[in-house]
């Protein structure tokens, strides 16, 4: 029987391929995770942000609290619109994982109120940096362009207080009475005539164009990792005054914004801005606990 010729270099590589499978390099082989930059070396990760998803941005806010913030949505008799106003508006969102929102609109015949929340999840894409850390850069950029004033300081000497009125509920202004009136109705101020988040400007003896220095935009301490308040009162048509209150906040990973606006029908009227954000900024703390929870 014919032999197959030998091959010395076929053995050879076989040997060489052999010995690189069962042995390593002389300083350990470099792992998948490690820095190519330093072979061997695995590089620092960081844990992920405390939050995975987003609740449903449209069902964050009750029922009880849109009727507070939006006096009009009880006023509707037709019961398809007023589910319609309750359910609010989605707003557009490609990946719901990181980024949702909602807005409501209710007209009555005194105002007109918005409503708008919005979610967001930040994710380093940066192995060293992690997503809390992301996320406060992100958030400081956010109070960079709201522009805060300077705190402004009273005649007592102390600034204005960054804590929401604890006397006051969330459909009850400054003023009035928490008690809601029967069946629902919307809460009675002096007199007993019913509420409205709008005031004339001389009640505060404030123009539409200035705001009292309780109430100034300002860096709130009570509301999640870090938060703001911003106010801007401003003139929306010859015959109507608009006021939005933004309160936004960052817990963990996840920043919230809240755009409260209303737009009082009446000439000269201008909506109550400690009232409108004593609404939001416990609209803003339902939120929190709710992320928390």
């Amino acid at each position: 029987m014919q032999r197959k010729a030998y091959v010395p270099g076929v053995a050879a590589l076989l040997a060489a391929l052999l010995a690189g499978c069962t042995g390593g390099s002389e300083g350990g082989a470099t792992a998948d995770d490690s820095n190519p930059g330093q072979p061997g070396v695995a590089t620092e990760t960081v844990e992920p942000g405390k939050y995975r998803t987003l609740p449903e941005p449209c069902g964050a806010v009750g029922d009880k609290t849109l009727d507070a913030l939006l006096p009009g949505i009880e006023e509707i008799t037709d019961e398809e619109q007023r589910e319609k106003a309750y359910a609010g508006e989605p707003t557009l969102a490609y990946d719901t994982d990181r980024k949702v929102g909602c807005r409501w609109k209710v007209e009555s015949a005194e105002a007109t109120d918005h409503l708008f929340v919005d979610f967001e999840r930040v994710v380093s894409y940066d192995g060293a940096v992690s997503d809390d850390s992301e996320a406060e850069r992100l958030f400081a950029q956010q109070v960079e362009a709201a522009d805060l004033p300077e705190p402004v300081v009273s005649d007592s000497g102390s600034a204005a207080s960054d804590s929401p009125s604890g006397s006051s509920s969330l459909s009850a202004g400054a003023g009035e009475s928490t008690d809601a009136g029967p069946s629902g109705e919307p809460p009675t101020g002096a007199g007993g005539t019913p509420s409205s988040s709008a005031s004339v400007s001389s009640s505060t003896g404030a123009s539409p164009d200035e705001t009292p220095a309780e109430v100034q935009p300002r860096l709130l301490d009570d509301l999640g990792d870090e938060a703001f308040v911003d106010d801007e009162p401003g003139n929306s048509g010859p015959t109507a005054t608009r006021r939005t209150v933004t309160v936004a906040f960052r817990t963990s990973n996840v920043m919230v914004t809240i755009e409260y606006a209303e737009q009082s029908a009446t000439l000269g009227v201008v909506p109550d801005s400690e009232e409108m954000q004593d609404k939001a900024r416990k609209l803003a703390s339902q939120l929190a606990d709710s992320l928390s929870g």
